[in-house]
């Protein structure tokens, strides 16, 4: 993990720490990595013996080689934050294409399946059917506290809040209130270079709204909440 590797090889083992998780940054060149070797009768790891078997630690290395390349560990990857989204990190997704088409009562679904609309220009369109003036109720969402975005109605309006890892949330709502019946909920987030701007756009009362968000985020939302509708 973190490209922090190891082996038990006939009660040897040897181990070389990489990086920190919570110290982001530049990352060490593989051959700086310092490995260390532990005897069979340390099971605590307490004695490193490194200098004083250098064949041994040379043995063990060339076996996570062989072990690695078995078991398609290679190549190393020591990238953080990329390797959380597929398209940066290179690896093949659950979804196909650039639509989704999801009905009433699917919820809890991770991000990984469904479309990524992370920092891109894309459009949300819910039909729903609005009992009175002062419905209140979420229609989607993705994320929740920890990051993520939610189209919604508040008070009889439309809404849409963008929220970046406790930062301040970037909302903005229809001025107007939803007429009663079946209604189409559009949002359309436009993404740019220097950041993100939501744009709603509500087709049924042929209003547009815009709020500006500085920043959007690009590998994931949440770490736990899903997408629900």
């Amino acid at each position: 993990m973190f490209v922090n590797r190891g082996i038990h090889h006939k009660g040897w083992t040897a181990v070389t720490r990489h990086s920190l998780p919570w110290e982001p940054g530049q990352m060490p060149a593989y051959d700086d990595d310092v490995w260390e070797l532990y005897a069979p009768d340390d099971w605590t790891q307490a004695r490193d013996l490194a200098a004083q078997h250098p064949d041994k630690l040379c043995e063990l290395q060339r076996q996570f080689l062989i072990e690695a390349a078995k078991y398609n560990v290679l190549p190393l990857d020591d990238r953080r934050f990329e390797r959380f989204d597929a398209d940066l990190a290179g690896r093949p997704t659950l979804i196909r294409g650039d639509r989704r088409l999801l009905f009433g009562g699917v919820g809890r679904l991770s991000e990984n399946s469904v479309v990524s609309v992370k920092n891109k220009t894309h459009a949300v369109t819910a039909q729903v059917t609005i009992p009175d003036g002062r419905a209140q109720s979420v229609i989607i969402a993705q994320g929740g506290e920890f990051g993520g975005w939610s189209l919604y109605l508040k008070h009889g309006r439309s809404a849409y809040c963008y929220n970046l890892r406790w930062s301040t949330p970037c909302c903005c709502c229809s001025p107007s209130r939803c007429p009663d019946g079946a209604r189409t909920r559009r949002t359309a987030p436009r993404a740019e270079s220097a950041g993100s701007t939501f744009d709603e756009q509500f087709l049924d009362v042929a209003k547009r709204v815009e709020a500006r968000c500085r920043r959007a985020a690009t590998t994931i939302n949440s770490g736990g909440e899903c997408f629900v509708q």
